[in-house]
């Protein structure tokens, strides 16, 4: 048996409010005016965790609506946005040694990026960081949380998993209720009630404890496959 570690990728593996702003400054010009100046101050009061916003990109959409901007024009604004990311107009930062730590754990499971974004951009950023290589499956657009439940039982097919997100609600939920190990990290981490595994700041502040993690669920695996072979 193997243990698979499933990664969410904006706010968990991409950090950083720059594909956010992105998206602001595009809708911007259909919004009332100072939109782009309201944005920046809930996304301060996101990250001081005084906000019920579920991530960066739910601000932008709830003042886009309360704004009275056509769904269409929110879409369109969010696509081009993704094409930047990774660009001067949209940069994004990870954390230190990400490579180092993915290819650590990628000795002990299967790594698994899904995330509700295209893939536009995201395999630029992968690339940029010179991680394209350490996961073993990636699946966009997937629809979270519902879409997120086929991957965490494929996964569980295979032995442990731990699911790591930044919204409890849409990439830890399913793993939650598929009696999966979960990670929540991010703004919300702190104030979250959702009854995870471990929580921090950032991926970089649990990087031990994954690594801890993983290697426990391998060990444990190997001894449980040795057993039931006698």
């Amino acid at each position: 048996m193997t243990p698979s570690i499933i990664f969410d990728f904006d706010g968990t593996l991409a950090i950083g409010h720059g594909p956010v702003l992105a998206y602001a400054r595009l809708l911007a010009p259909a919004a009332a005016p100072g939109f782009l100046q309201r944005v920046e101050a809930e996304l301060v009061r996101y990250d001081n965790g005084a906000t019920d916003f579920r991530d960066g990109y739910n601000i932008v959409a709830s003042l886009g609506a309360a704004d009275g901007v056509p769904e269409a024009i929110m879409a369109a604004a969010y696509t081009n946005s993704r094409a930047q990311l990774g660009t001067a107009q949209a940069p994004v930062e990870s954390m230190p040694e990400l490579k180092a730590v993915l290819s650590a754990l990628g000795q002990y499971a299967h790594l698994v990026l899904a995330t509700n974004a295209p893939g536009e951009g995201v395999d630029r950023v992968l690339a940029n960081w010179n991680v394209q290589d350490r996961f073993d499956e990636q699946h966009f657009n997937v629809g979270k949380p519902a879409g997120l439940y086929n991957i965490v039982e494929s996964a569980l097919d295979r032995g442990p998993v731990l699911a790591i997100g930044d919204i409890a609600e849409y990439d830890l939920a399913p793993a939650l209720q598929l009696g999966a190990d979960t990670a929540l990290v991010g703004a919300t981490a702190m104030t979250s009630t959702a009854p995870v595994t471990m929580r921090g700041a950032s991926l970089e502040h649990l990087a031990s404890d994954i690594q801890t993690w993983a290697a426990q669920a391998a060990n444990h695996s190997d001894t449980v496959s040795t057993f039931s072979e006698r």
